[in-house]
């Protein structure tokens, strides 16, 4: 069974308010500290965060999986999408992070541990399959195999046709169609509004 994060009192700022300039500085000293680990300087803008939530279907029961939540922007737009709490799991590698997001979202599960190994960081941990994996994972400093193995291994976690959500400002999907067939992928609008701006790619594994 999983086991949610502590309760606290909410604060103010727990749901957007608070991701903000803290966050940018969180960001910027993580990617300082280790820039092949954070991927990016910033956090997910809102634009990009709500794009990604809008292929998730909160009416389709079953667990949803975000990897590399940082310091929550798609989390919030999950919720906002009508995804409850209690169904959302994190795996947020960064410490510094985990008691953040377990603070700014009561009833959501945070795993410190390593995304790339979800099977292992998530041993024993599901009771039910998931729904939908939502990644900001920077995929791309990572090797192909490793991220088809990312993919492969969500899917197998996965009700059929449950999709695997990920970003990128690149311009073709970060986890090539050749490397993963048989699965479909689709690209979302671009998000201009996002600095820089990215598109979304939405894996589904084909029957």
């Amino acid at each position: 069974m999983l086991e949610p994060a502590r309760r606290s009192p909410r604060r103010n700022d727990a749901r957007g308010k608070g991701l903000d300039f803290a966050d940018e500085a969180r960001f910027l000293k993580s990617w300082f500290d280790k820039p092949l680990v954070t991927g990016a300087v910033s956090p997910s803008g809102k634009a990009l965060a709500r794009m990604m939530a809008r292929y998730v279907d909160p009416d389709v029961p079953g667990l949803v999986l975000e990897i590399g939540p940082g310091t929550g922007p798609v989390t919030e737009a999950l919720i906002e999408r009508g995804v409850a709490p209690e169904r959302l799991v994190l795996i947020e590698f960064n410490p510094e992070f985990v008691p953040l997001l377990q603070r700014r979202f009561p009833g959501v599960t945070v795993v410190r541990g390593d995304a790339y190994a979800v099977r292992d960081t998530l041993a024993g941990r599901l009771d039910q399959p998931l729904t939908a994996t939502v990644s900001s994972l920077p995929l791309l400093t990572k090797p192909v195999r490793q991220r088809a193995r990312l993919l492969n291994d969500c899917f197998e976690m996965s009700r059929p046709g449950a999709p695997f959500i990920q970003f990128t400002y690149g311009l073709v999907p970060p986890i090539p169609r050749e490397a993963i067939a048989p699965v479909t992928v689709a690209g979302s609008p671009r998000v201009w509004l996002n600095l820089p701006p990215a598109r979304v790619w939405i894996y589904r594994r084909q029957a």
